[in-house]
């Protein structure tokens, strides 16, 4: 276990551094995921490892500001649920894997970098009543990692002129075009994280991500219905918080209204008492 957390904060140093479907239930094409599928048609062209790359350094953006817990459980914890949500995913592996990680913050938000850095706040944590429900707020961030959407956000002018670019640093040092380059490129890093940060990825991704995250969730074990409960008492939060994710994402309730129209007709599964006795022992 510690030898896991170890390797976490070498790749949060790192960042520092640098970055059975059910189809009663779920029609397999909606409006949103065509227009998903579309999105990652249009991306094809850029690599997994260049995907990992900038997801490196947005994810650094994010931690330069908000420093991670340090509760190694606790950070544990939350890696092998995420890990658990990323395997039934519909991207079950991305270059280097996923890692997921408990930022210091009390403001609720979450983030999705490209490649599969996936940051959570204590604030969002707090929100969760047990593992299901951490479990549905993991996995809508896979989904954006699976959607690609870090990617889409890049304006496709600047994304195109730095798809090959591999050495930043070297590239500035060499000057002329490869300058320019390294520009753009630092370019993309602003739009993903002006995306995760301020404006979102938009309704059309975040709705995709809710319906993405119920398919995950059942084939993973968890409860689907821990979404819509979840979302419930974001609805209440919404009321009188303005920060972090409500300032992102579509309003709570219309996400809420989605979700349970997509999970009315399933039968909740029974909570197993050890998921819910692991939530707790957790210093959240």
């Amino acid at each position: 276990m510690r030898k896991i957390f170890s390797l976490f904060l070498l790749v949060a140093a790192l960042l520092l551094a640098g970055g059975e479907v059910f189809s009663q239930a779920f029609p397999p094409a909606t409006r949103a995921e065509k227009r998903v599928a579309r999105m990652q048609q249009a991306t094809k062209n850029v690599s997994e490892p260049d995907e990992y790359r900038l997801g490196r350094a947005v994810a650094a953006r994010v931690l330069a500001t908000t420093p991670l817990v340090q509760d190694p459980q606790l950070q544990l914890y939350v890696n092998e649920v995420g890990q658990t949500v990323a395997r039934k995913s519909s991207r079950p592996r991305t270059f280097r894997g996923y890692h997921f990680a408990v930022l210091e913050s009390a403001e609720p938000n979450a983030f999705a970098a490209p490649g599969g850095t996936i940051l959570i706040t204590r604030g969002l944590l707090k929100l969760c009543a047990n593992e299901d429900e951490l479990a549905a707020a993991l996995a809508h961030e896979v989904a954006h990692v699976a959607h690609r959407d870090g990617i889409n956000a890049i304006a496709k002018s600047r994304w195109a002129g730095v798809v090959a670019e591999r050495r930043v640093a070297a590239a500035k040092e060499r000057g002329g075009k490869a300058a320019e380059m390294a520009t753009l490129y630092e370019g993309s890093i602003n739009d993903v994280f002006k995306s995760i940060a301020t404006n979102g990825y938009g309704r059309t991704a975040e709705w995709a991500a809710d319906q993405e995250a119920l398919r995950t969730l059942k084939r993973a074990g968890y409860n689907p219905a821990a979404l819509a409960t979840l979302l419930t008492k974001m609805v209440e939060q919404e009321k009188t918080e303005k920060r972090g994710i409500y300032r992102t994402h579509p309003p709570t309730a219309l996400r809420l209204a989605k979700v349970k129209m997509q999970i009315k007709d399933l039968q909740p599964e029974t909570q197993q008492k050890v998921r819910d006795q692991r939530f707790k022992d957790q210093k959240i």
